[in-house]
């Protein structure tokens, strides 16, 4: 039964906050938690004993001081932290399993409950390419759709540029307030003052490279579908369209010549059946069938209460699992089916190992034992 979303108070979003920026805690491990131990503050005050069971002894639990400062800090520059229980949470980013359980946003939260479609492509843009995204962007914003992106040089501003008029929310990689790259202050502002502008990073947080792999699954978690517009063999945007992919978003790229290598990846999108598109009437063929079926979907429940195994379950499969994994990720289904035990004894233990920094968690539900 999926739970009602309610406002949090700041006592709780403060635990809320301290929870998923703690040592190993991840979005999933945060679900975990909560579905646990039903609030953050419960969550926070086991914490040390359950990285303890993995074998982590010196675990320390994000300060409060710190906690205080992040919120008050957001609320300074004029934005709000939103936790995935609150009414402004973005709904379809809802959806997802990986969602941020906090999120940082600058501007209008409503845009997200509108029909979205993300545009990202390459940084090193060709001048046609760059004004393709822009004429598109502009036409999809007149036709009812708000664009994502992620604020990038080259296609993804071209992208916010185009849709200022309409309205665009843009995903960063760095805290809320860093600007990057620094030419694009001038687009950042506009940005926060007539669309809105997301963050998952701390406040102040300077991008890192992992940091924009992560955040290309907001901006398809926030989509209904992602456009590629020229991306090359190895580009960030594939990354983009491989998570949409994943999370059931549909998937578009515009064909590009082959002997431009800006457009060897999104052509071979196209090989591999994502939809070919032309024109903003394309995209809306594509997206067609989502406003048919009533799409987006139901939020995933965090709250769900699991099942918590005896101690003496629990001890008796620690070793299993730990003779299971290995420094290649497999999936967790299939290391529950190998390990013969419970899903519920599973969850507790990968999530021990997890906050004692012995696993490591990938796409796809697979789990990894992290070697030394």
């Amino acid at each position: 039964m999926v739970q009602p979303k309610i406002a949090l108070g700041r006592t709780e979003r403060l635990a809320w906050l301290r929870l998923i920026r703690s040592d190993n805690v991840g979005p999933v491990t945060f679900r975990a938690l909560l579905a646990r131990f039903r609030t953050a503050e419960a969550a926070l005050f086991a914490l040390p004993a359950l990285a303890k069971k993995g074998g982590r002894r010196d675990f320390k639990i994000f300060p409060l001081t710190e906690a205080e400062r992040e919120i008050d800090a957001v609320e300074a520059f004029g934005a709000q932290l939103i936790c995935s229980c609150e009414p402004d949470y973005p709904p379809l980013l809802a959806e997802l399993e990986d969602a941020p359980p906090v999120l940082a946003l600058k501007g209008h939260a409503h845009l997200a409950d509108q029909p979205t479609v993300a545009i990202v492509g390459a940084r090193n843009a060709s001048a046609n390419g760059a004004a393709f995204a822009r004429r598109i962007a502009a036409e999809l914003g007149r036709r009812g759709q708000i664009v994502v992106s992620g604020l990038a040089r080259g296609i993804d501003s071209a992208a916010h540029q185009g849709a200022l008029g309409s309205g665009t929310i843009a995903v960063v990689a760095g805290g809320l307030d860093v600007i990057y790259p620094p030419e694009n202050r001038e687009l950042h502002a506009r940005i926060a003052e007539s669309g809105a502008i997301v963050a998952e990073a701390p406040f102040s947080a300077e991008p890192q490279a992992k940091s924009f792999v992560i955040r290309n699954r907001i901006i398809s978690g926030l989509s209904q579908g992602v456009l590629v517009i020229e991306a090359g063999a190895k580009s960030g945007s594939l990354h983009t369209a491989h998570f949409a992919a994943e999370q059931g978003r549909d998937v578009m790229a515009v064909p590009g010549s082959p002997q431009d290598p800006r457009c060897k990846g999104s052509n071979g999108l196209i090989r591999e059946g994502a939809a070919l598109i032309e024109t903003a009437d394309d995209v809306l063929a594509a997206l067609e069938h989502r406003v048919q079926t009533g799409e987006p979907g139901v939020p995933a429940d965090f709250a769900q209460a699991i099942e918590m195994p005896s101690e003496s379950e629990l001890e008796r499969a620690r070793d299993v699992v730990l003779a299971k994994l290995s420094p290649e990720p497999v999936e967790v289904d299939e290391l529950i089916r190998q390990c013969q035990i419970g899903a519920p004894v599973a969850q507790m233990v990968l999530l021990e190992l997890e906050l004692a920094g012995r696993i490591g968690r990938h796409r796809g539900a697979r789990v990894s034992l992290i070697v030394p």
